[in-house]
């Protein structure tokens, strides 16, 4: 029995020494805390640099899967490569326009132009009425009036133009040169000056022809305007607001075969097909000045802007410079092909709308003040009328990418052409010889 007592007194012993379940729990919860909070300061500590957590206190905590990390690291070496492009282009740019400006000129027209004065006078001077008042000095009354005091030559008005050949071709807007009376001038970049004869003006495009005296010229080559595409960089420069002389700006092509209707030029409204759209500023000045590729060739020729829009500009594709050139050289003249129509050209919402019955072709429609048929024209001889639709020349179909002028531009003066024609519900086809435009 002593045995049994002393060995249940040691087992009570021991069971009261032993924690309790509540005390086990206690204890596990301030430990998992402690623990938690000592990883957090060694987890601060250790990568919070890597995380962006440093010395100022203010940077946001940002955590990031390693793999993501990585990638972002290798990101970072990309802008690398960028700059690289990037200082490419500028250097192309940069050579473009050192190799092209002595080529690109202003032109300045000067006429003679009344000098006007004002003088005064006294309405009551030589009136024996008042001189009984006012005596022998008159009234003392002033009036101002204006009177012409001879003629000055002064500066009208200023565009640019750039050298096409070694013999002083150079090529700019008709707009700049439209005065018969003024004067022309060409300004080169070096400073230097000469007078210029106007050796045609297109009847069609917003482009003229002058001749400089003299040889050995730097002249710009002309590049191939139907290999431009959307996207790719272009250059224009000009003489910006008649001020500064080959300004430069750069921007892309922005768009093809634009059609507008241009003002602001002594000739009126005109309108202007398939042009080149371009976002590269073009400013009040820079008309007639050239639109170049990376390559540092022409592409276009600048002519107009879009009133109240920023960096809308619209150039003339140089392949129509090229024959321009070319008719000059041969004829003395700017000669194009004539068929005497005014059009528009159909979209399938308009078909759609008013009904046309084709949704392609030029619907011949007449202006204001412009018949839809010339008088006396190659298709008013041919029979066309007003509401007839040319939908092909020679096979080739009629829409907005393949517009009727440029279709006709293909072929010479003289040339019999077939066109497919569409009138009150039934097609057939007329035989036209084209003109030459007066």
């Amino acid at each position: 029995m002593g045995d049994n007592e002393e060995k249940n007194k040691n087992l009570q012993a021991l069971n009261e020494n032993q924690p309790t379940t509540r005390q086990v729990a206690v204890f596990t919860v301030v430990l998992s805390f402690i623990v938690s909070i000592i990883g957090t300061v060694l987890a601060l500590g250790v990568f919070g640099p890597l995380f962006g957590v440093g010395e100022e206190g203010g940077s946001p905590l940002v955590f990031n899967k390693p793999g993501i990390l990585e990638r972002i690291v290798e990101r970072v070496s990309e802008p690398k490569e960028i700059q690289e492009t990037v200082l490419r282009q500028d250097e192309l740019v940069i050579n473009v326009v050192e190799s092209v400006s002595p080529a690109v000129v202003s032109v300045v027209a000067t006429k003679d132009v009344p000098v006007i004065e004002q003088f005064f006078i006294d309405p009551f001077g030589g009136d024996p009425f008042f001189e009984r008042f006012f005596g022998d000095g008159g009234s003392g009354f002033q009036i101002p009036q204006l009177r012409q005091k001879g003629t000055e030559k002064r500066e009208v008005s200023s565009g640019t133009g750039f050298i096409v050949s070694a013999e002083g071709h150079i090529v700019t807007n008709k707009h700049v040169v439209s005065d018969a009376e003024a004067e022309y001038t060409v300004l080169f970049n070096d400073g230097k000056k000469g007078p210029a004869k106007i050796l045609a003006r297109d009847p069609i495009h917003d482009m003229a022809v002058l001749k400089i005296e003299g040889s050995g010229y730097p002249a710009l080559r002309l590049g191939d305007s139907s290999q431009i595409k959307i996207g790719q960089t272009a250059i224009a420069i000009g003489n910006a607001l008649g001020e500064f002389r080959n300004t430069v700006s750069v921007g892309v092509i922005s768009g093809l075969q634009r059609s507008i209707v241009a003002e602001g030029g002594s000739t009126g409204p005109e309108t202007l097909q398939e042009l080149i759209q371009t976002d590269a500023a073009i400013n009040p000045g820079n008309s007639g000045g050239p639109l170049l590729n990376l390559r540092g060739e022409v592409v276009g020729i600048n002519t107009a802007v879009a009133r109240g829009a920023e960096n809308i500009g619209f150039a003339i594709p140089v392949n129509k410079v090229k024959r321009a050139i070319e008719s000059v050289r041969a004829s003395g003249r700017i000669i194009y092909p004539f068929l005497g129509v005014r059009y528009a050209l159909i979209t399938k919402e308009r078909a759609a709308e008013e009904k046309l019955g084709r949704d392609y072709g030029a619907l011949l429609i007449a202006g204001d003040k412009e018949p839809a048929v010339t008088l006396g024209g190659p298709a008013d001889k041919a029979g066309l009328k007003a509401g007839d639709i040319i939908l092909e020349i020679n096979g080739e179909r009629i829409d907005p990418e393949h517009a009727l002028a440029g279709l006709v531009q293909k072929y010479q003066v003289g040339d019999e052409v077939t066109l497919k024609v569409f009138r009150e519900g039934k097609e057939m086809e007329v035989k036209v010889k084209l003109d030459e435009r007066k």
